[in-house]
């Protein structure tokens, strides 16, 4: 049961990391209005706007996705941490 539970946090963490990297890709390569890029700017934009309210860009760079992808990673280690305890 803890093995089945870990991989699922696994699992969600990947899958929060890779849709965070897909977002900043086509920010760079596709039109804000489009519905591909507009589904997952309602999906990446509520995790990073809490970090991009704390954390300034940086010249002309925003390194909230970088941030976000290492929480989800320390909150993934701390929960699999706890869980196998």
């Amino acid at each position: 049961m803890v093995y089945i539970l870990s991989r699922t946090i696994e699992l969600v963490a990947q899958i929060i990391t890779f849709i965070v990297l897909v977002h900043v890709v086509l920010s760079y390569v596709m039109d804000p209005y489009h519905p591909v890029r507009a589904a997952i700017d309602r999906l990446v934009v509520p995790l990073l706007n809490p970090i991009r309210r704390v954390i300034p860009l940086i010249g002309m760079f925003d390194i909230s996705p970088i941030i976000l992808i290492i929480l989800v990673q320390l909150i993934t280690s701390f929960l699999i941490f706890i869980i196998s305890r």
